[in-house]
């Protein structure tokens, strides 16, 4: 494989123009090694970065930098950024766990619609807010509760159907107060949804697609076809066992039965801070990417599903387990199936990718893409149709796009 650098430092430059120890990865939490705290709103002091590309080619970043989360552009391909736009408020508490983060989408007509959480309290309770933006950026509207509901919701995910309906899921804790009512024991989360059917303007009535989900993990999402959403989620099974799960809807509204992707045996009452990855490629096939320190099996795996995620194949082990493969990212365009993932050799976290040209059944070697020594983001993996990137944010070398050239 060989790999194009498209963007290479903001370490040093402002944008053109102004739970179980096992887990939560060493790595993602390593000391700054005596750097100042930075607080300039660029990618140089962001600690997280989501990537979406617009209908004209542009990319999109939104990155959180301390208590506040900004919006940019670029329209080459990140070497240089429009100045930032805040979407929040000075006084918001953000959410700022392992798997939270900004999400941000851009529809065919180059509206931007936003995603973040913050929390109420230090029992980790938060809200999800959403904005937009329709005039390429330059403003956002105010920001809404993505529901009435005042309970608890986190880890909202967004994705665009073929339609342009824009689809949420999040993790919702709204049935809590009355299992508390009923003097019944709650445990863990629930998968809620909503549509916005007018280019993100508003988001309409939550539903409950399905209970007992672990609570402090990101969650995937797919579409198996228009109108039929499929969630990816860390499930809780008989005996506090925190497995994955998937979920097809029949139709918008109409969430389907949930299927078990692997029986990892991971009986735990402590949150993972670890989250899956979802790919539904064009045949139908579904891609999952996920973590896992169970009785079964421990580390980082990959398995896929060709009859609509009844059954999924076996797991297979993804890096090098002596590294602590972590923080999956799958893509499937341009006919390839990517996955991306950290590592970490005790001095420096690398992100690791590799393609298979045969939807999953074969892979090429995997090859490290990007370094550094010091705290760094999740990888994400981002197409603009006719090319696929890494995204990395990092402490010390600022954001990444890395375009994927594979010569296997």
């Amino acid at each position: 494989m060989m790999f194009k650098l498209h963007v290479v430092v903001f370490a040093l430059a402002v944008f053109a123009g102004s739970g179980e120890v096992v887990a939560q990865m060493a790595h993602d939490h390593h000391e700054h090694k005596g750097r100042e705290p930075c607080s300039d709103l660029s990618l140089a002091c962001a600690s997280t970065a989501a990537p979406a590309f617009g209908p004209d080619g542009a990319l999109w970043i939104a990155a959180r930098v301390n208590n506040q989360i900004f919006v940019a552009k670029s329209r080459d391909h990140g070497r240089s950024f429009t100045p930032p736009v805040v979407v929040t408020q000075p006084s918001v508490n953000l959410d700022t766990g392992t798997d939270a983060g900004p999400k941000i989408v851009v529809d065919r007509d180059g509206r931007a619609i936003v995603a973040y959480a913050i929390l109420h309290d230090k029992k980790y309770n938060g809200q999800v807010f959403f904005t937009r933006s329709i005039d390429g950026g330059q403003t956002f509207s105010p920001s809404s509760p993505i529901t009435s509901d005042l309970e608890s919701q986190r880890f909202a995910a967004l994705a665009i159907d073929s339609d342009g309906s824009i689809f949420s899921a999040w993790l919702d804790k709204r049935n809590r107060a009355q299992a508390k009512d009923g003097a019944e024991a709650y445990v863990g989360a629930g998968v809620a949804f909503a549509w916005s059917r007018d280019n993100g303007s508003h988001f309409a009535e939550t539903r409950l697609a399905h209970e007992g989900t672990c609570e402090c993990c990101r969650i995937g999402i797919g579409f198996a076809g228009p109108g039929r959403p499929v969630v990816l989620f860390r499930n809780i099974f008989e005996g506090s066992v925190r497995d994955h799960a998937v979920m097809t809807f029949a139709d918008r509204d109409a969430p389907g039965q949930i299927f078990r992707v692997s029986n990892d045996d991971w009986a735990t009452n402590a949150c993972p801070h670890q989250g899956p990855s979802l790919a539904v490629t064009p045949d139908g096939a579904y891609h999952a990417a996920w973590f896992t320190a169970g009785r079964a099996r421990k580390g980082l795996f990959y398995a896929r599903s060709l009859d609509g995620g009844k059954s999924f194949s076996a797991p297979r082990p993804i890096g090098d387990p002596d590294h602590a493969p972590s923080r999956p990212s799958l893509l499937g365009a341009g006919g390839k199936l990517w996955l991306a993932w950290k590592e970490f050799d005790g001095d420096r976290t690398s992100v690791l990718v590799m393609a298979s040209h045969d939807n999953g059944e074969n892979w090429s070697a995997p090859k490290a893409i990007a370094t550094t020594t010091e705290d760094s983001d999740h990888p994400v993996l981002v197409s603009d149709g006719p090319h696929s990137f890494l995204s990395w944010q990092t402490l010390k070398d600022g954001y990444r796009l890395i375009e994927l050239e594979d010569a296997s």
